[in-house]
């Protein structure tokens, strides 16, 4: 009995061994395929070209190796994007979906028209047809948004507003689309 144990334990080694090895000619000649399809969903079809383009310049070799943090910094780059998700569809393809930012603001800073974007980035003004209320002032992005968290719990709809007046004390102006002042 303890003769077969023995027995068994050592074709099992050498089975291991053998199919295991380090030299064994098909595990070296295993090749895992490249990234062939790169779809990017959410933004406009230029920005979401753009995206692919910058991804295909990685030179993803392998759907199971991607370099996360390059590719975390590199959507993030685009000021447009809120959130994203990116799904590994194997063997070959890698779908990102993307949730555009929303437009708040307009802010003039350094003498050009940014838009407030809802990620807390400023956006150059491509689009000047959107009813955005104005910020005039030099506030912080930080104190916007608490100044809008304060405005979405009160009874006053952000859409009302025409614009905002921020000054050096702190205090906020809203000026709503009827003409009237709050202070």
């Amino acid at each position: 009995m303890h003769q077969r144990k023995s027995k068994k334990i050592l074709i099992y080694f050498f089975l291991l061994f053998l199919v295991g090895s380090i030299n064994n000619i098909n595990i070296n000649n295993l090749k895992f395929q490249s990234v062939k399809n790169i779809n990017v969903t959410g933004l406009e079809n230029e920005d979401n070209s753009i995206i692919s383009k910058k991804i295909k310049n990685l030179k993803l070799d392998n759907i199971y190796l991607i370099n996360k943090k390059d590719l975390k910094t590199l959507i993030e780059s685009n000021n447009l994007v809120e959130k994203y998700f990116i799904f590994k569809r194997y063997p070959s393809s890698l779908n990102i979906n993307i949730d555009k930012t929303n437009f708040l603001a307009k802010i003039s800073k350094n003498g050009k028209i940014y838009d407030l974007a809802s990620n807390g980035k400023l956006i150059e003004n491509r689009h000047s047809n959107r009813q955005l209320p104005f910020v005039f002032g030099n506030p912080e992005i930080v104190e916007f948004f608490n100044i809008k968290k304060i405005i979405d719990e009160s009874q006053i709809s952000f859409g009302e507003i025409e614009s905002l007046y921020f000054f050096l004390s702190k205090r906020w102006d809203l000026k709503l689309r009827n003409n009237i002042i709050i202070k």
